[in-house]
């Protein structure tokens, strides 16, 4: 059988899948003729309608990852192309990422950097004076996994009072996860001291976080998306930011990436932006190509996966 792997996943669960199947990969001219492709495994890439119809063997489709906005699921159900990614593996990576960026704004570390480098002449410039987590309210939008974890450590480690938004998780379910529960977006914003997004990526979300959210916002507000581009307006953000509606913003994903240079958040002193790098951690690509390859090959082998999307 063959699988094609369209973008680098870790060496050692590729190594793994070298032995048991002909692997055809990013860097092989072969690898964009999926017409004798029993599988492919994705990190970025997209698989509209046509790319599944131009593969006849198609069996399964692996998601190196979490979100599937990339993937037309429908076309893939409507062939029996079973679709697989892996929810749980980066988590931890995630979280992580978002709460470091929540510090970095909050102590205002990249103008520190900055000036450092331009060669400053006194300590502690008043213009850089930073905030505490401690005792400040975390509105998490969307409770899924991430934002779970990300709750965990703004409580045990700051002691930060957790508040949500997510349509699809009761009162009663997040009151028992110690989190008090908004029933509108904009309640939230407006109590929460620091933002953090983390909802998949569709037509409900698309620009959930638009000019009006943002106007809901209390002063002074940060902001982090570590979920999907699509799910903030960046341009309003961008205003917001200039207009100092917020403290600051980080973002780890765009709606085209990477960015160009000209992008409006990237003019933006207390905007930070990173380079889709939540899950890349040595630690979660291990784990992500681990249960990326087990799923892929499971479905080959006519064996359930333990992650199927569709």
């Amino acid at each position: 059988m063959q699988v094609i792997v369209t973008e680098p996943i870790h060496a050692t669960p590729l190594a793994r899948l070298r032995h048991e199947v002909e692997v055809v990969t990013w860097d092989d001219p072969r690898a964009g003729d999926w017409s004798q492709a029993d599988a492919v495994i994705v990190r970025a890439a997209a698989v509209p309608r046509a790319r599944i119809a131009a593969a006849p063997k198609l069996k399964v489709i692996g998601k190196h990852g979490i979100g599937v906005d990339a993937i037309d699921v429908g076309a893939a159900r409507e062939r029996g192309v079973t679709v697989v990614y892996t929810p749980t593996a980066n988590v931890d990576s995630v979280a992580e990422l978002a709460v470091g960026l929540m510090l970095a704004l909050a102590r205002r570390l990249p103008g520190n950097d900055r000036l450092l480098r331009a060669g400053a002449t006194r300590l502690a410039p008043p213009e850089l004076t930073g905030t505490e987590l401690g005792g400040k309210t975390l509105g998490l939008v969307g409770l899924g996994r991430i934002s779970r974890r990300i709750a965990a450590i703004g409580r045990a480690g700051f002691g930060m009072r957790i508040a949500g938004y997510d349509p699809y998780v009761s009162a009663e379910s997040a009151a028992a996860l110690g989190i008090t529960h908004h029933a509108a977006l904009e309640t939230l914003l407006a109590e929460a001291d620091v933002i953090s997004i983390s909802v998949p990526y569709g037509p409900q979300t698309h620009h959930l976080i638009d000019a009006a959210a943002l106007a809901a916002c209390r002063p002074g507000t940060l902001l982090i998306n570590t979920a999907r581009g699509g799910v903030v307006d960046e341009r309003a953000l961008a205003a917001a930011l200039a207009a100092g509606r917020l403290a600051g913003a980080a973002c780890d994903v765009f709606e085209e990436e990477p960015p160009k240079p000209d992008h409006p958040l990237l003019a933006q002193k207390n905007f930070i932006g990173t380079l889709h790098v939540g899950a890349a951690t040595e630690e979660a690509l291990l784990r992500v190509g681990t249960i990326v390859v087990d799923d892929v090959l499971a479905v080959l082998r006519g064996a359930a996966p333990q992650f199927a999307y569709a």
